[in-house]
């Protein structure tokens, strides 16, 4: 076997976070997507000794699990890799990997407490990023999603079954306004164009709608028209903001030179357990409402009584997590290293009435050794790379007896789980929580005691 064979295999494991490994012969074959029982033609994009990458051509054979209707655009985007696959199996395949895990990494003796569902298995995301481009190569301007392993080409993804009929109509009238338009969409190749991307979030609970169009500078455009098409769409969530954001960055992201306001604010507002939040259009909030909702509560029942408790919210973000828990907490600090949700976290706090919620700004494993204070619980929910070792250190000095572990990629949770056992810190208790219903993600939460 060698560089650009073509193969063809069955699919044997699926492992978390959508990749598969299969043998064929004696070889391992590594592959982003795949689902156990699919018949794959596949080309070779790397060997090494006893293993090879490669990289899906051709589904010749649907799996036997997927017996669920799909999307107009599944095999195309990139998103719902698993939507075939009905939801109770999605849970046990999830479970098991999450699982595999931390046995992989010794980590057992734990009460393991399986995994919750989500609320909505479709119509569940309150944000979506798309990306103008197109489809091929001097094709009609599309919107939406990259299609699946390609970097350039654009799927309109209209028929998308994870959003409500308002992030639909909105895609839709957005495309369609912008054609008629001609306007250039920017290439990354080159770096020239206009359109870059939509953002659409909403408040589930408070039906609030915010679109943020993303432009780069090289066109003056005036998007008076575009606000009052945008404004006379029937949504059933109220667009309170209309948002005109200039990226002049090269990254293929959403940043932000300029923010212009066309209409209302520059935020929207969400309610989660009796709570108000800000939601800015830079600002991390969970994706799906109703899951966190679910998330938070598990959080909640992990820490238990932590009535007159100091408690630390590290990786806070707009404070979420710290405000769930002041109610009966003491004291919460929050860290965030990105200044803008810090901001917003203390303007939470003042909205929901928090006198006991203080949010600073500062990277963790720098800013926890200046708080005064010494934590009797400590909240962790960093990103998705996980905790560094540093942190991780500083993290245990503090000597709290109990740490909950909040995390959206349970490959760094297990090796930060590693790190805080040398600590003296074990895991106790364990139970996911499927925020991403139809992709291959799972939210994780953690207990850890100190024994040591």
């Amino acid at each position: 076997m060698k560089k650009k064979d073509i193969i063809e295999f069955e699919v044997d494991k699926m492992e978390f976070g959508g990749t598969s490994v299969s043998m064929l012969g004696n070889r391992e074959i590594h592959m982003k997507g795949g689902i156990t029982g699919q018949k794959i033609k596949a080309a070779v994009k790397r060997t090494r000794s006893g293993k090879a990458d490669v990289k899906m051509v051709e589904l010749l054979e649907k799996s036997p699990m997927e017996t669920e209707e799909t999307c107009p655009h599944f095999n195309q985007c990139g998103g719902c890799s698993i939507l075939s696959i009905p939801y109770e199996t999605q849970l046990e395949i999830k479970e098991k990997q999450v699982m595999d895990l931390f046995l992989k990494q010794d980590l057992f003796g734990f009460e393991f407490m399986g995994i919750e569902g989500s609320p909505e298995t479709t119509l569940y995301r309150n944000k979506m990023e798309y990306t103008f481009g197109d489809e091929m190569k001097d094709g009609p301007l599309t919107l939406g999603m990259h299609k699946k392993g390609r970097h350039i080409d654009i799927v309109t993804v209209d028929g998308c079954v994870l959003v409500d009929q308002d992030f639909i109509k909105v895609l839709t009238s957005t495309v369609e306004y912008f054609n008629e338009k001609q306007l250039p969409y920017y290439r990354g190749i080159n770096h020239k164009g206009y359109l870059r991307h939509l953002v659409v979030r909403k408040g589930v609970n408070t039906k609030e709608l915010m679109v943020n169009i993303v432009t780069s500078s090289q066109v003056d455009f005036d998007m008076t028209e575009y606000k009052n098409m945008l404004l006379n769409l029937e949504t059933e969530s109220e667009i309170v903001s209309i948002l005109h954001t200039i990226n002049d960055g090269l990254a293929d992201a959403v940043n932000c030179d300029e923010l212009r306001v066309l209409h209302g604010r520059d935020y929207i507002q969400e309610e989660i357990l009796g709570l108000k939040f800000k939601i800015s259009p830079f600002s991390f909030f969970q994706t799906n409402t109703k899951g966190a909702e679910k998330l938070y509560t598990i959080a909640r029942e992990f820490v238990g009584d932590h009535e007159d408790k100091v408690v630390f919210d590290l990786y806070s973000g707009t404070g979420t997590i710290g405000q769930v828990m002041a109610g009966a907490a003491k004291k919460v600090y929050g860290i965030e290293i990105i200044e803008e949700a810090v901001v917003a976290a203390n303007q939470n706090a003042k909205l929901n009435g928090l006198t006991n919620c203080e949010f600073i700004a500062g990277d963790v494993a720098k800013t926890v050794k200046n708080l005064k204070h010494k934590p009797d619980l400590i909240i962790v929910d960093p990103p998705r790379p996980g905790i560094h070792k540093d942190a991780v250190r500083d993290i245990s000095k503090f000597g709290s007896k109990e740490i909950i572990y909040i995390s959206c990629n349970p490959k760094t949770l297990v090796l930060d789980l590693v790190e805080f056992r040398n600590y003296g810190y074990e895991v106790d208790k364990v139970k996911c929580m499927d925020m991403f219903p139809n992709t291959p993600h799972t939210e994780t939460v953690v207990k850890l005691t100190k024994v040591r």
